[in-house]
């Protein structure tokens, strides 16, 4: 008889413990796999979307809020800074560059962020259609907005205060659609661009000759001293405002400096994303470790309870063994059959455990809209599994060694004498 043939027949001969087997090894193996899936996206999502931003400059406040807001878009702003005072910190001799943002609306729950063609250069945003925002009022969408909101190039809408929908709407200013970006697998898929001035706009008291004092900002020609970071208006402006300021130092000096310098401002704080970041794993990692633990403790249960399935079966199998032993059957294979056995639990368990794993991680990115904003997948198959699937080999093989050693030593004689 063939071998996997006679291992397939053992098996089915007490389905109740290999179901019981597969489903302990099969749980351990899901909940490793979901842990290491959902930590080495969110690392990369974490790692992509803060590239080339060293700190953080916005309203006091949380510095965590000011990093989640500001950089992943998914918190609220702690405030607004005065333009000047964002000006200073540009023109700062350890400031290489300076990138504002103005947040405060949103359109179908996607944030609407003012700011300038630097942000475009940070994450080498490339047109899918259309061009990129150049007049106030006109916005260049990400490739997941125009997916799911449906809007079109020339498609118009009024965005709402917040990042709610039931917010108070701009109907008195429309936004129009001039491009879409190509998809880019980071936070700028979910995102809205437009011009700073834009956002001001939508936010300035509408009195009477509005449109004169409009046109009357976006005259640069008239203006002496132009702001580093919005050149529509002076350098000096106090009246206006931003969120925040995306800061990269021209030296590691400013790394010391900077944020000591910042945070002393009365109205300013300092956020470094790297700080924020590894303090936010910190904080996840105590329950990534429990639920590790947990995984860890299933799997031993189930190589513990394949090894007494394997020993028990063996004591009941002796006559049976010791008929192929005489029928011609060498000793090795009576030890590659148990060996076989055991090898084979282990990997089917472990490999339906990598896909149940990935299969829950799909089920919560097509249930959760956030999960499917992050741009998470349940199709990249990562080292560390094949690891697991390696480590599952190694297991079958330990699980085996006792059991396999017993049936390898059987007297042919004395067993079929007591039989």
């Amino acid at each position: 008889m063939n071998l996997f043939v006679l291992v397939w027949n053992y098996l089915k001969a007490k389905p109740l413990n290999t179901v019981l087997n597969l489903i302990l090894l099969a749980l351990g193996i899901a909940v490793i796999t979901l842990l290491l899936v959902f930590n080495n996206q969110l690392q990369s999502n974490i790692t992509k979307n803060g590239r080339g931003i060293d700190l953080v400059v916005g309203a006091k406040g949380s510095p965590m809020q000011l990093i989640l807001c500001n950089i992943f878009h998914v918190d609220f702003p702690t405030g607004n800074i005065k333009l000047n005072e964002a000006e200073k910190i540009a023109k700062n001799r350890l400031v290489n560059q300076a990138i504002p943002l103005a947040l405060g609306d949103s359109y179908a729950g996607y944030r609407i962020i003012g700011t300038n063609k630097d942000y475009v250069q940070l994450y080498d945003l490339k047109i899918n259609a259309g061009k990129f925002w150049s007049k106030p009022l006109e916005v260049t969408i990400g490739s997941y907005v125009a997916q799911t909101a449906g809007l079109k190039l020339g498609d118009t809408f009024a965005s709402s205060h917040g990042m709610t929908e039931g917010g108070h709407s701009h109907d008195e200013h429309l936004f129009t659609v001039v491009g879409i970006l190509e998809p880019s697998a980071s936070v700028t898929d979910n995102l809205i661009f437009t011009s700073i001035e834009s956002v001001w706009i939508m936010h300035e008291e509408h009195e009477e000759g509005e449109e004169e004092e409009h046109h009357h900002h976006h005259d640069t020609a008239s203006i002496v001293n132009p702001s580093k970071l919005v050149s529509s208006v002076s350098a000096n402006d106090s009246t206006h405002e931003v969120t925040s300021l995306l800061i990269e130092y021209r030296s590691p000096m400013g790394a010391v400096q900077m944020p000591r310098f910042v945070n002393a401002q009365s109205t300013l704080q300092a956020a470094s994303p790297a700080f924020e970041t590894a303090r936010l794993f910190s904080i996840l990692g105590v329950g990534v470790d429990v639920l590790m633990g947990f995984a860890y403790l299933l799997i031993f249960i189930s190589s513990l309870s394949i090894f007494i399935a394997l020993y028990n079966s063996l004591k009941e199998r002796r006559y049976d063994l010791a008929i192929m032993r005489s029928m011609g059957a060498s000793r090795l294979k009576i030890l590659v059959t148990v060996f076989t056995e055991s090898i084979w639990l282990t990997l089917a368990g472990s490999i339906l455990g990598i896909v149940v794993g990935h299969a829950v991680i799909y089920a919560l990115i097509a249930f959760l809209p956030e999960l499917q904003k992050t741009g998470f997948s349940a199709f990249i198959i990562y080292q560390e599994e094949w690891i697991l699937l390696a480590g599952s080999l190694l297991l079958g093989c330990v699980c085996a060694i006792l059991p396999a050693w017993q049936a390898y030593k059987t007297n042919i004689s004395e067993v079929l004498a007591k039989n």
